[in-house]
């Protein structure tokens, strides 16, 4: 593992979120991340990763759906390092996940 971390916010009533759900976690894991999937309405992970997300969208103006940001040490000090938003094809997510972890490991 590279100790970079994908964090998916979604919601259970979004279909594209479902749809990537059958690959995004699987991406992820084989691009040597670990991956965090937090619904909206799973009221426990939503309130542990918030600040986070809020970081990145204060008001959550210009959040796809779903959004998966690349951070650093989401438990402490993290980092936000990237982010995907959006639906895309399994492809496409492989390939834009890929260029983003490129740009952070060199």
């Amino acid at each position: 593992m590279n100790g970079l971390f994908v964090i998916k916010f979604s919601s259970e009533d979004c279909g594209t979120c479902h749809r990537m759900s059958h690959y995004d976690s699987a991406v992820s894991k084989d691009l040597g991340c670990e991956f965090i999937n937090v619904m909206l309405q799973d009221t426990v992970a939503y309130r542990k990763y918030r600040k986070i997300l809020l970081a990145k969208y204060p008001n959550k103006d210009g959040m796809g759906w779903p959004t998966y940001l690349i951070v650093s040490d989401p438990e402490n000090d993290y980092s936000i390092l990237g982010e995907l938003k959006g639906g895309m094809q399994k492809g496409d997510f492989r390939k834009k996940l890929q260029e983003i972890l490129s740009k952070i490991t060199n």
